[in-house]
């Protein structure tokens, strides 16, 4: 019982985090503006350990690499602590199990950031219905946009209604289950 909550602890506030840090870097990736409330509440809650990163870590190409690794290491943590309550230990090819966790890791952060993807977009579209002059609309349209102006180049709108939402959250589950199947493979095998 203790252990199971312990998990659900980890899980919860390591992946949160995870989240957070995904969240900072698709905001700057996508410039969106910094004066904004999601912003500050993830440079508050992110600021602490994203400025030293970027020290060691440099950027590439405009994109924050030093956000994105330690989302992935945050990742690489969970799995460790969860490795380290449930009693399973690396076994006698330590690098090989490293190597396995690392990856796992990164399935982890890129299966966190279709889940953002497909909120965000979800969460775009109904605004865009109930509340179009909402304080998030903007936020939300910068995160959306280049996902959706995939299937708003292909897909004409029907009835006046864009259908792309439709398509990125379609095209984010069959990656979402794709992944799914490939992690399974990876634990099978190990």
């Amino acid at each position: 019982m203790f252990i199971e909550a312990l998990q659900f602890l980890l899980q919860t506030f390591l992946g949160l985090f995870s989240i957070a840090l995904l969240l900072r870097f698709f905001l700057q990736w996508l410039r969106a503006p910094a004066r904004n409330p999601l912003s500050y509440f993830l440079a508050a809650l992110t600021d602490w350990i994203v400025l030293p990163a970027r020290r060691i870590i440099p950027d590439l190409w405009g994109l924050d690499l030093a956000t994105l690794v330690l989302a992935w290491l945050t990742e690489v943590v969970l799995i460790l602590a969860i490795y380290t309550l449930i009693g399973a230990s690396l076994g006698p090819s330590v690098g090989a199990s490293l190597v396995l966790i690392g990856f796992l890791a990164a399935v982890q952060v890129l299966k966190r950031a279709l889940l953002i993807v497909m909120v965000a977009v979800i969460v775009q579209a109904l605004l865009s219905f109930v509340s179009p002059f909402s304080p998030a609309t903007p936020v939300l349209k910068i995160l959306v946009r280049p996902f959706l102006r995939v299937f708003q180049k292909r897909v004409p709108p029907v009835g006046n209604v864009d259908l792309s939402p439709l398509f990125v959250v379609v095209t984010c589950w069959l990656c979402l289950l794709g992944i799914a199947w490939l992690e399974s493979a990876v634990r099978a095998g190990a």
